[in-house]
């Protein structure tokens, strides 16, 4: 019998192969899901070079980049320019932009604890951490609060002061291990004095800042102290990605120059070693929810990239078996093949990678001096000390401030990187 090209006959006299209907349409579904896959994969990548848009040019001057960044970077990244331009603002002591950022900032903050659509986005296995909102670990949150209340408290306004020490102690209150948990000295010794200046009971706050404080002396509590000096000096936390898949999130800090800060006014002369240290709360926070989240995505990667390795050699060796002969076998290994392929793309896609935006300006070490000074003209001098308790004289600020008959305390705020003297 003469056959046409591309018909097959007979059953005992069969003469070509005919594919079986359920490997047709297996083979035609593990393509489609292969499709899928490639199309998945580019979309996400494509979201993800999306995700790293940086936002407008930097020029290198915090307050030109961080207002442009803030009005026409990504939303995602308003809350951390906030952040950054605002410490800036108040080393520069620009407290009015410092007070309004910070105010944005925290509204924000306030905000966002509950569910966030892209907080939600940021936990599937396709998007990195990244693309959530930034709003900062809870040292990062617990300092933006700090400097709201010494804003507060520099506006006369103790009672708000104090609820913003009581907001800094409570962003972290939850570490992963109790012992490290609302360990902040400053903000409960700052809510002691406030609570007492307004006549109320300051034991609880005042305890709480004894019991936590390390390598420093607190001094006693005086309501009737009216000079506030607040001092920051030393670099700061920075993040970075560890793990395989850069899925754990590991802070980087470096030693600090300045070990101390010395304070000359109206005679008197006070040393001021360090009460809280940025890198320690930042360091000893513990895991995150986020992390095992992240550690599940770095699993799943590992898990899909190993199916579809093997996936892909089981479909070459049983294509290898089956050449020439279009046997089962030999459909069967391109299925295998087309699946490990797909598993493969699913790999690729994974984005378990550990989020590093980080406020980038925060200080290492905070401290103060609190004094009680007669009204009047006053300037004072602070020298920041070395290892050898001997000043670093290119840091070194000079301070001119009037101390007022009566009403408000007297707030200064001095740093390491101030860049221009304060005038009260």
């Amino acid at each position: 019998m003469n056959c046409k090209p591309g018909f097959h006959v007979g059953h005992q006299g069969q003469q070509g192969f005919r594919p079986s209907v359920r490997g047709i349409r297996a083979t035609r579904w593990l393509a489609i899901l292969l499709l899928a896959s490639w199309v998945t994969l580019s979309w996400l990548l494509t979201g993800c070079a999306a995700s790293r848009s940086q936002g407008p040019p930097l020029t290198g001057d915090i307050l030109v980049d961080g207002p442009r960044a803030i009005a026409e970077g990504p939303a995602r990244d308003r809350v951390l320019w906030q952040y950054r331009t605002a410490a800036a603002a108040l080393r520069q002591g620009r407290f009015d932009l410092a007070r309004t950022l910070l105010d944005e900032a925290l509204l924000t903050l306030q905000g966002i604890h509950g569910p966030n659509p892209e907080a939600r986005r940021a936990r599937s296995l396709f998007r990195p951490e990244s693309v959530k909102p930034f709003i900062g670990e809870p040292y990062e949150r617990s300092m933006a609060y700090i400097y709201r209340g010494i804003l507060y408290w520099r506006d006369g306004e103790l009672d708000n002061a104090r609820a913003c020490f009581r907001s800094a102690q409570f962003e972290d209150s939850d570490a992963e291990q109790r012992t490290y948990a609302g360990d902040w000295v400053l903000p409960d010794f700052l809510e002691a004095l406030a609570t007492a200046k307004l006549g109320g009971d300051p034991s609880d706050a005042l305890r709480r800042a004894q019991t936590n404080v390390r390598g420093a002396t607190l001094p006693p509590l005086d309501p009737s102290v009216n000079v506030l000096v607040f001092l920051e000096f030393g670099p700061g936390p920075l993040k970075y990605a560890a793990g395989e898949h850069g899925e754990q999130l590991r802070f980087r800090t470096a030693p600090s120059p300045v070990k101390s800060a010395r304070l000359q006014v109206a005679g008197l002369t006070v040393t001021a070693a360090p009460v809280d240290d940025v890198n320690f709360q930042a360091t000893t926070r513990g895991g995150r929810v986020m992390d095992h989240i992240l550690g599940n995505k770095a699993v799943f990667k590992d898990t899909a990239d190993t199916v579809g390795d093997a996936a892909i050699l089981g479909g070459a060796v049983l294509a290898v078996a089956g050449q020439g002969r279009k046997s089962a076998a030999d459909e069967a290994g391109a299925a295998l093949v087309l699946a490990g392929l797909a598993s493969k793309l699913l790999a690729a896609a994974t984005m378990p990678q550990a989020d590093t935006r980080a406020w980038d300006n925060l200080p290492q070490f905070l401290s103060f001096v609190q004094l009680r000074l007669p009204p009047g003209d006053h300037t004072a001098v602070v020298e920041f000390l070395g290892p050898n308790a001997q000043p670093l004289s290119d840091r070194t600020k000079t301070i001119h401030f009037r101390v007022p008959a009566e009403g408000r305390d007297v707030v200064l705020f001095v740093s390491d990187t101030s860049t221009t003297p304060q005038h009260q």
